[in-house]
């Protein structure tokens, strides 16, 4: 092969490994990485391309398989997470999906927490039925459900915390001391956190799964997930899975979130600075039900989030009220942060689960979830916080207004 990749010095703090981290340079020596939009190779010989493909050739045969652009991606990955190796998808849910079924068979059973994301719990409970996989949902925070689901074999733990969207913290290092009793892999989806946050591998999981999308790319432009583990999971499970199944990330998206990783701990950094304040000015209001951010001592788990995580980040929580007349008038009356169902974005974003991300639960599972019809799930950005903190005063007075009329005796519409 006719590039070279950057090497990387064991000594190379997260920083530098955002913006340099797996580099591999063409001989036109280009600062930026290069885009390889091709989706084939060519071979000097019928006997080259034989060795490529019965695999006695290490090299590019199709961009399914590998591809340049998403090599140098995968190994920036790779190296900020600290795993063994990386493989990068087309988007976050086909790395959760990937990372569960190219392990499971008919018989087996995994356990999850139930705070997921809608599009899991309809994987965990719609598809893998289908194939004969049994799958328990347990109350994440309660250590004694996770006790006792594991005190028979499983094949795989799924987690997702901080949860989406009532940020709901699991104690990854007491759930995999559980599931390695047990026998199973535990794949954490790391997306509230990020690998700058929260290290899951560090406290004993087995994989970690992202969608790229947010806060990797950060700017609302493109899809993408990756899966991280093992050498050998990765190489001998993982591989074979996405090779022919196909759900590819484009080489063009890779090489955008290349250029995304590079600012990401800057980026990070600001998400969580207003997050906090956002969060100190709605729960001093006194004017909303709940306020939950990690960063915030009420938070339910507030201490177990300390000891896990090296922040709160940028997502927050908040339970309107007045249900959902009140959590509407709210969102209409916002000037500055959009509506919308992304997160992870510069921008601020802020959509209501029970009618969008979580509307195909049923009531009684949104409300064991304690996702409420006044929930919010606000994505804050990197706005100045005083023009966020005034559009969402501005959002209170419309939401109180609501929520006096919806009282007993309020006025009449």
């Amino acid at each position: 092969m006719s590039i070279d990749r950057t090497p990387d010095p064991a000594g190379w703090r997260p920083a530098t490994r955002l913006v340099r981290g797996g580099t591999i340079r063409t001989p036109f020596a280009e600062t930026s990485e290069a885009l390889f939009l091709n989706s084939g190779y060519v071979y000097d010989s019928a006997e080259e391309a034989e060795a490529a493909f019965s695999g006695g050739l290490e090299r590019y045969v199709y961009s399914r398989y590998a591809n340049p652009t998403l090599s140098m991606l995968e190994e920036r990955l790779r190296l900020i997470e600290g795993a063994g190796a990386c493989r990068t998808t087309a988007s976050g849910m086909a790395a959760v999906f990937a990372a569960l079924m190219c392990q499971l068979k008919a018989g087996d059973r995994v356990v999850a927490a139930r705070a997921l994301f809608s599009s899991s719990l309809y994987i965990l409970c719609e598809l893998l039925p289908r194939f004969g996989v049994e799958a328990e949902l347990v109350d994440g925070a309660d250590l004694a459900q996770w006790e006792k689901a594991l005190a028979r074999p499983a094949a795989c733990v799924l987690i997702e915390t901080p949860a989406n969207p009532t940020l709901e913290i699991v104690d990854l290092a007491a759930v995999c001391r559980l599931a390695r009793k047990a026998g199973a892999k535990v794949i954490v989806d790391n997306v509230f956190a990020t690998p700058i946050l929260q290290r899951p591998l560090e406290l004993g999981a087995d994989i970690v799964v992202y969608s790229a999308t947010k806060h990797f790319d950060g700017q609302g432009r493109c899809l993408g997930g990756a899966v991280l583990g093992s050498r050998e999971f990765v190489t001998e499970t993982l591989l074979p899975f996405l090779r022919h199944t196909g759900p590819a990330m484009s080489p063009f998206n890779a090489w955008v979130l290349l250029k995304g990783l590079e600012t990401l701990e800057v980026r990070l950094a600001r998400h969580e600075q207003n997050a906090l304040a956002v969060a100190r000015f709605l729960e001093e209001s006194g004017r909303l039900a709940r306020v939950l951010h990690p960063g915030l001592p009420s938070h339910p788990q507030y201490a177990l989030a300390r000891r896990q995580m090296a922040g709160g980040g940028g997502m927050l929580a908040i339970e309107v009220k007045g249900g959902k007349e009140a959590a509407f008038r709210f969102l209409n009356a916002l000037t500055v942060i959009d509506i919308s169902n992304n997160l992870g974005d510069a921008k601020s974003l802020i959509c209501h689960p029970a009618t969008s991300t979580h509307q195909r639960l049923s009531a009684e599972e949104r409300a064991r979830l304690g996702i409420g019809d006044g929930m919010l799930r606000l994505s804050v950005g990197l706005e100045d916080a005083a023009d966020l903190i005034a559009d969402l005063e501005r959002a209170l007075d419309a939401a109180d207004r609501a929520a006096d009329r919806a009282a007993p005796g309020g006025a009449a519409r």
